[in-house]
């Protein structure tokens, strides 16, 4: 398999030369961040006035974690290490529970950040000869302007098509001999299923791969993804305190997601104790950036969970690879002292050929217990009025989900397109429990 890269020397840096880079990187960091006011306080308590006081990498465990409610109470320039003068882009969050979390981006910071994104397509076989159509949102999002920038930085055609419109963009594919895609795992999907149901064919397209990303997706979603369109897809991982997308990326062996650990200083921690565990072990992810100026973030809980793994990758690339997220610690649904994880609902029904690819997770108060319910649509080559294959249908589901998270679900099938269809990130979770 031809391998390619976009920056050979940093993407293959060996564990020494690396450790020594993200010194010298951690060094310059910790003092870009002393000129924000937030860690100015913060640095300041610990006894850290400037970036010579890291003398290894060791000493990042003297720095305080920083959270999403601390870059909201700096809402909004406490955390901006540079004239305001000198930003040139600015993402915030979507600010649906409350104050918005911003970064702010210097022109450097927008051309690492673009490198990075180059690094990440060019890593999948994506080549000059290949076209690219975008089909997030762009705006303060950062999925669409982050591949916009990258895949533009490669040299290659970009369909700057965003979100929706569902039968123009399959027009906009076929006509113009898209090869490469990004999209949301829930919208792939529903493109999916309009493929073959009208004027066009799959035949008629050129499409051969898929980077998912914007939403978290299981390995039974990818593979369904693949089977239904005849193309390869990509696992990435990104979060907007940290860019967006370009944080870790999987390569054409599919074995893991590389991060980029030249621009990112990663930790792993249990979410309990806060303490860092090795790298086998299941944790929370924590990151430093190490080549941002204008919001510099220090040991930033991400809440996401996964571990490394371990060997190297075929691809020759050194910096260490994650598995699959897991799931958020704050995303985890406990349903009558169970814990339970959306990704195992979502796994179960990926396995299902009988039912759709939309689907939704309901919890409710009943009493003093909890009820979950489990909502997902027929898949509609099978759906035909039979009742006793519905109560089949029924049958599997519900066992196949008591049997893998130990909570015995309602099931709901619904016909197909009976549930809402989401066109930017998919909610499929609805916690309708009376907040404590």
């Amino acid at each position: 398999m031809d391998i390619t890269y976009w920056n050979a020397h940093e993407e293959t840096l060996d564990k020494d030369a690396l450790r020594e880079l993200q010194l010298i990187r951690l060094r310059q960091t910790v003092g870009q961040a002393l000129k924000t006011d937030f860690y100015k306080r913060r640095l300041n308590k610990v006894g850290i006035s400037s970036g010579d006081d890291i003398k290894t990498l060791d000493d990042i465990r003297r720095i305080p974690f920083t959270t999403k409610d601390d870059l909201r109470e700096a809402y909004p320039f406490a955390m901006l290490a540079i004239d305001l003068h000198d930003v040139i882009r600015l993402h915030t969050s979507s600010g649906t529970t409350g104050t918005p979390t911003v970064i702010y981006h210097s022109r450097s910071d927008i051309d690492n950040w673009t490198d990075l994104m180059a690094r990440c397509i060019i890593s999948t076989g994506v080549n000059r000869g290949d076209v690219f159509q975008n089909m997030t949102t762009y705006g303060l999002f950062t999925g669409g302007l982050g591949f916009h920038y990258g895949a533009e930085r490669i040299g290659i055609l970009v369909i700057p098509a965003s979100s929706g419109k569902t039968n123009r963009q399959i027009m906009l594919m076929r006509d113009f001999g898209t090869t490469v895609v990004h999209a949301t795992p829930s919208y792939l999907l529903h493109i999916s299923s309009h493929i073959n149901s009208g004027d066009i064919k799959r035949s008629d397209l050129k499409l051969q791969r898929a980077f998912l990303g914007a939403e978290p997706h299981s390995e039974e979603t990818r593979k369904k993804i693949e089977e239904l369109l005849g193309i390869d897809a990509y696992n990435s991982y990104g979060l907007s305190e940290m860019n967006g997308p370009g944080v870790a990326f999987e390569c054409v062996y599919k074995n893991g997601m590389h991060v980029w650990e030249d621009a990112f200083f990663m930790e792993m921690i249990d979410p309990v104790s806060q303490e860092v565990i090795p790298d086998e072990n299941e944790g929370e992810i924590v990151f430093t950036t190490l080549n941002r100026t204008a919001t510099p973030l220090l040991r930033y809980r991400t809440r996401d969970l996964t571990s490394v793994m371990g060997g190297e990758c075929p691809c020759g690339r050194k910096h260490r690879r994650i598995a699959r997220i897991k799931g958020r610690s704050d995303d985890m649904l406990i349903i009558n002292g169970v814990n339970i994880f959306p990704s195992q609902i979502e796994d179960v029904i990926m396995k299902i050929p009988e039912v759709g690819t939309n689907y939704q997770i309901v919890v409710d108060k009943h009493g003093a217990l909890d009820k979950l319910t489990v909502k997902t649509e027929l898949y509609s080559k099978i759906f035909n009025g039979d009742f006793s294959l519905l109560s089949n249908i029924k049958i599997k589901l519900q066992t196949m989900l008591r049997d893998t998270i130990l909570v015995n679900p309602s099931i709901e099938l619904h016909e197909p397109g009976g549930l809402p269809v989401s066109e930017g990130k998919a909610k499929r979770v609805f916690d309708n429990r009376p907040k404590m």
